[in-house]
């Protein structure tokens, strides 16, 4: 290697070093016979005069300034003119600075722009001096482009090495002056008297944090970034929406992958809000009388290349179970945005199941107004399609009220709010105290009430509970539920669903999504249909719950607010 940067061709490939053929020697150092190379032709920009070799001014044609002085020198031969007084100085109004680092790539060096401001300005002036060389070399540069306050200089080969989804993106697609035609630079332009290219802004992206897109740098080149906490992932998140980096952003969502020992296949737990039309699957596990039998799966796009078990996560408060007496009856409502949400799910699994058009995904009815195409009565208004069944297996971890709950043979699976040890005579007839002027206990009728007791003459014993506020009760929290005071005449009552249970607001729920069958003789006579003619072939994706956070009132809610500013 000499001084200069040139490789010294070694004798019979010595050292190991590649001997330079002379056919790649002449692509190398030819240069075109288009203008004397020995001449020198003047060519001022604004106030700078500079004086350019035949050569140089050959190394990038043709070009304006090629085509100009070869048209003088064509005059001056017909007229039979000396070429050196017949050249004159070629005058353009345009910035000499920049002309400075043009006039280093005609004499043979390589520029490299600075920023996205130098970059710009050499773009625009290679298209206006037609330097096909310059543009094609700028064509493969670095984009530069201002984050914020900080300059970027972003490789152009990253996105499509950062892996699958990530292009198409927002320079690939909002910058296109930068990726396009090198000899198009400004498409729909009329060049001809063009005194001087348009005005170009740099790139430059002031509403987004510099920060974060470092961050998505880093990742985009193959490294992890550290998620501090949901803050920082909702800003990493929402700038790969805002970049389109769809591939980062199937990496950012929160997620949890792992392999169930006890079920033997591998999970992933997602949030609704997450979930993808193109990522979700049906897995068929048929079983003896169900041959539809499976479970939905998910893989995320661009991320994941199998599918997992779905442990889909619900949470916003936005579920309510609905609990039928002794707790064999259980269904799903849900609420606000969440509901349309699980509508549009839904469907796509029906269109994952390729179903025959005389097949109906029960549940998939939440947006269509039930089973039935007649108008819905007042009990199908509570008792629709738009609730969904709910399995609560004997593995699944509930927490109710902040206590842990599971289903049993006791008074517990009637009334699923209270732990084991705890008991609750709820009966038709059950006296709470009033806010009379005399103080004495009063009877209401709970029409809605449940009937826990399991004891038919239950009723007719006197109910101990309906003593004075005054004397002693063993249990504390009976006794809190019995002696309050309810405001405004309102009788004080467990929530009830109209499937005569009680009900459940769902903080935070984890399902798995069943696909099964819907047995015929069952299903027309299900409170949920509507009509029964119409019950035949039908499938269910049910719910099957997996990690529940429940509240059994607005108490118990209340008991869980937090105070503003902690």
């Amino acid at each position: 290697m000499t001084s200069s940067g040139h490789s010294v061709p070694a004798r019979n490939g010595e050292h190991g070093v590649s001997v330079i053929s002379a056919s790649s020697h002449q692509r190398i150092v030819h240069i075109p016979n288009i203008l004397p190379h020995e001449r020198v032709f003047p060519i001022q920009i604004g106030t700078e005069l500079f004086k350019l070799s035949g050569a140089s001014l050959s190394s990038d044609a043709p070009s304006y300034f090629s085509q100009y002085f070869l048209c003088q020198l064509k005059q001056a031969s017909d007229a039979g003119q000396d070429a050196s007084t017949a050249i004159r100085t070629l005058y353009i109004d345009r910035d000499p600075v920049t002309f400075k680092d043009i006039s280093l790539h005609l004499q043979g060096y390589h520029v490299r722009p600075r920023d996205a401001t130098h970059l710009v300005r050499l773009f625009a002036d290679a298209q206006f001096y037609s330097l096909p060389k310059l543009m094609s070399q700028l064509y493969e540069e670095p984009i530069h482009i201002t984050i914020g306050s900080t300059p970027f200089q972003i490789p152009r080969e990253i996105f499509s090495l950062s892996g699958p989804g990530n292009t198409p993106n927002f320079f690939t697609l909002g910058f296109a002056i930068f990726f396009s035609n090198p000899e198009d630079l400004f498409p729909g332009l009329d060049k001809e008297g063009l005194i001087r290219p348009p005005s170009i802004v740099a790139p430059n992206v002031p509403n987004r944090s510099a920060e974060v897109f470092q961050e998505l740098l880093h990742m985009l080149r193959g490294y992890p970034v550290k998620i501090r906490d949901e803050r920082h992932r909702q800003e990493l998140l929402r700038d790969c929406r805002y970049f389109n980096f769809k591939g980062l952003e199937q990496r950012l969502i929160p997620h949890e992958k792992g392999f169930n020992q006890v079920r033997g296949r591998e999970e992933i737990v997602l949030g609704l809000r997450d979930i993808m039309k193109s990522g979700i699957s049906v897995a068929n596990e048929p079983v003896e009388g169900d041959p539809l039998a499976g479970w939905v799966n998910y893989a995320r796009p661009y991320a994941d290349d199998k599918a997992m078990e779905l442990v889909l996560e619900i949470g916003e408060e936005a579920t309510r179970l609905h609990i039928g007496p002794g707790g064999k009856d259980v269904r799903a409502e849900f609420f606000t945005d969440i509901k349309a949400k699980m509508a549009k799910l839904f469907d796509v699994i029906a269109t994952k199941l390729n179903l025959p058009s005389s097949t109906q995904l029960s549940g998939l009815l939440m947006a269509k107004g039930g089973m039935g195409s007649e108008p819905p009565t007042s009990r199908d208004t509570l008792l629709s399609e738009d609730l969904i069944r709910v399995i609560l297996d004997p593995e699944a971890s509930i927490t109710l009220d902040g206590q842990p709950w599971t289903a049993d043979d006791s008074d517990q699976t009637a009334h699923p709010s209270l732990p084991a040890h705890e008991t609750v005579n709820s009966t038709p007839g059950t006296t709470f105290p009033s806010a009379s002027s005399s103080g004495g206990p009063s009877t209401a009728e709970t029409p809605n009430s449940i009937n826990l007791s399991t004891n038919p003459s239950s009723s007719q014993q006197p109910n101990h509970q309906q003593s004075s506020p005054l004397d002693e009760n063993p249990n504390p929290r009976k006794r809190r539920r019995l002696d309050s005071s309810p405001p405004y005449g309102v009788t004080t009552t467990v929530p009830t669903s109209p499937l005569g249970g009680e009900q459940w607001i769902v903080k935070t729920g984890q399902w798995r999504l069943r696909i099964q069958s819907v047995n015929n003789t069952k299903n027309a006579s299900s409170p949920l249909t509507s009509n029964p003619a119409k019950a035949s072939s039908v499938v269910e994706c049910c719910l099957v719950a997996v990690k529940l956070d429940a509240l059994s009132s607005e108490r118990r809610r209340n008991e869980r607010r937090g105070f503003l500013g902690g």
